[in-house]
């Protein structure tokens, strides 16, 4: 992930010498499902992918690993009332929001790293080049509240509780 929004293929994931995070359509599915979190069709359905072993750790230190990944999902919402109750489902992939964990502040100056995390938004079908401009301006106000736990709202994903 660079500096331009361009996201280039590195040698290695999750994150290359340049800053390089990765081609979203190259991780989705390869790691187990941290959480989801339904919002009654409002907003959508969000689904979390993390990698194993950040999960273990996050749950051992409350913190993740340097170059942890998480990639979010946005599903648009489709709820009904149905004979077994209400219920809501996915309606078409909306986007995906990707983290990446960067401990030792290797991108400064690069607006999209700051806060020990590389942020970016990317919109269904394009996955080459982020929305995300300034991740201050864009994502940070979403994620200050939950600063005690990482910038994650682990609380929506039970998988990370002690």
């Amino acid at each position: 992930l660079h500096q331009d929004g361009t996201v280039r293929e590195p040698s290695s994931l999750p994150v290359g010498g340049d800053g390089v995070a990765g081609r979203v359509d190259n991780m989705l599915g390869a790691w187990a499902v941290a959480g989801d979190a339904d919002t009654d069709g409002r907003l959508g359905l969000h689904v979390v992918y993390a990698p194993g072993d950040a999960v273990t750790a996050y749950r051992k230190t409350g913190r993740f690993p340097d170059g942890t990944v998480l990639v979010k999902e946005l599903f648009n919402g489709k709820t009904e009332d149905l004979t077994t109750g209400q219920a809501t489902s996915a309606a078409g992939i909306a986007g995906y929001f990707v983290m990446v964990k960067d401990r030792e502040g290797r991108f400064s100056g690069n607006p999209l790293w700051g806060d020990g995390w590389g942020w970016s938004f990317f919109a269904a079908g394009e996955t080459e080049k982020t929305q995300t401009k300034d991740y201050v301006t864009d994502c940070l106000g979403c994620h200050e509240p939950a600063r005690a736990t990482d910038l994650v709202y682990d609380y929506a994903y039970p998988v990370l509780r002690k």
